[in-house]
C-alpha cells in the first residue's frame, strides 16, 4: 500500500536518512520506533511531501508521490497527524474537524461517525481550540484526520506529553481504527504503545534501519532494546 524504498533526505548538506526503507500494509499498523534523532519524524515528513528526498523512491497504491506537494498526498488518501497537532486555536472543535473534510466512500468518516468515536469532542463542540486540554487537542488532530477519509493514517508521537490515562483512550482508539481495517504508520517513543498496537516494526538509528521485525521478535532482541531503544 505505502512503500518507501531507499530514500536519502537532507536538511541542507546534513544527510538525515541514509537509505530508510519500509512498507505498511493495507489494514496493518506499522511503527517506527528509535531515540530523539534517529529520523522518525524525518522519514514522514519525506514521505508526506514537506521534505523532499534526494535519492529514492515513496509509492503509494501504486504511484510515486516523492516530491508531490501535502495537499495533494494528502489528497490521494493519506491522512497526517503530527506531533505538534495544529489544532486552530481560534476555530471550535467542530470548526477544526470540518475545515478541510473530504467525503468518502460509502459515506466513510463523517461528523456523526467521528463524534461516535470521540465522545469528548461531541461534548466539547462548541469549545474553541486553546481551551482544550493537551488530550483533546490530540483527540482533535486524529478526528481532523479521519474527516479527510484516508486509506493510510500516519500519526508522529500521538502519545507525546499526555497523561497515562489519556494514552490509554487514544490507543484504544487506534486500536478501534485498526480493527476497521485502516493502515496506519506510527511513530512512537512509548515502546509498551508501539508492542501493543503494531504488527511490524522498524526502529532507526542515525537514519538507518538497524532492525524490522514483528513484536515477538523484538521483544526478544535485547541488543536492539538495550542500545537503539534504552530499554
Amino acid at each position: 500500500m505505502l512503500h518507501v524504498d531507499d530514500i536519502h533526505t537532507y536538511y541542507g548538506e546534513s544527510h538525515v536518512l541514509r537509505g530508510i526503507s519500509l512498507e505498511v500494509a493495507e489494514g496493518s499498523v506499522t511503527s517506527i520506533l528509535g531515540r530523539n534523532g534517529a529520523g522518525k519524524t524525518t522519514t514522514v515528513l519525506s514521505v508526506m511531501g514537506y521534505l523532499k528526498p534526494r535519492q529514492g523512491s515513496v509509492s503509494y497504491m501504486g504511484k510515486s508521490i516523492a516530491g508531490l506537494p501535502s495537499h495533494r498526498i494528502s489528497r490521494m488518501g493519506l491522512g497526517f497527524v503530527p506531533q505538534e497537532r495544529g489544532v486552530f486555536p481560534s476555530l471550535s472543535v467542530e470548526e477544526n474537524l470540518t475545515v478541510a473534510a473530504r467525503p468518502g466512500a460509502n459515506g466513510g468518516w463523517t461528523l456523526d461517525k467521528v463524534y461516535q468515536l470521540f465522545p469528548r469532542l461531541k461534548e466539547r463542540r462548541s469549545n474553541r481550540g486553546f481551551q482544550l486540554s493537551g488530550g483533546e487537542q490530540q483527540m482533535v488532530s486524529i478526528a481532523r484526520a479521519l474527516m479527510l477519509n484516508p486509506s493510510v493514517l500516519i500519526l508522529d508521537e500521538p502519545s507525546e506529553g499526555l497523561a497515562p490515562m489519556i494514552v490509554d483512550e487514544i490507543v484504544e482508539i487506534l486500536r478501534r481504527l485498526k480493527s476497521e481495517g485502516l493502515a496506519v504508520l506510527l511513530i512512537e517513543q512509548n515502546l509498551s504503545v508501539a508492542l501493543d498496537l503494531a504488527d511490524m516494526h522498524y526502529v532507526l538509528s542515525k537514519g538507518e534501519v538497524c532492525f524490522q521485525g514483528d513484536s515477538a521478535s523484538l521483544k526478544d532482541n535485547d541488543y536492539v532494546l538495550s542500545t537503539h531503544l534504552s530499554v
